[in-house]
């Protein structure tokens, strides 16, 4: 018997190792605008949107003063911030273009829009919108048709 996750099931929250605490801040309070909720010390912070307890756990446990991680090893492709609205996903688009952030790319996922950027530790960073479900692409089976194709970044911004 296969076991089925409920369908109210969320993705609480990620804990990203660091090497310093301060500016993993500066990208993603003083940048991206989460609130800090509770300093653990000096080795670790807690962050939310909204003042939830935490979205995002940034700690040195075991990567005080570390590089980055190696591209070609396995772990966190990337962590995923979903906008509520496209008009809130222009606006970051805009914050991270006004203050020449460098973006890795930007896609339409006809299912989502996003755009990608690096911490400054090098950890992979999605920022997206969802599209309503009813217009997701499905294929002649109804299965859902996720595509990676050119977001038009100036067009989104046509949002604000």
């Amino acid at each position: 018997m296969t076991y089925t996750i409920p369908a109210q099931t969320r993705i609480g929250h990620v804990h990203l190792k660091v090497a310093d605490i301060e500016r993993s801040l500066k990208f993603y309070r003083d940048i991206l605008g989460f609130q800090v909720m509770q300093h653990y010390g000096d080795s670790a912070v807690f962050i939310s949107a909204g003042g939830y307890h935490h979205h995002i756990g940034l700690n040195t446990w075991h990567s005080k003063g570390a590089g980055p991680a190696p591209v070609n090893a396995v772990g966190l492709y990337h962590t995923a911030i979903l906008y509520p609205t496209r008009k809130d996903l222009a606006a970051i688009v805009q914050r991270l273009l006004e203050i020449k952030y460098p973006l890795t790319g930007a896609a339409d996922h006809g299912v989502s829009e996003a755009i990608y950027l690096n911490d400054p530790d090098g950890n992979g960073v999605e920022l997206y919108w969802d599209k309503p479900q009813a217009d997701w692409p499905v294929d002649a089976n109804g299965n859902l048709d996720m595509i990676t194709a050119r977001l038009d970044i100036d067009e989104l911004l046509t949002e604000l």
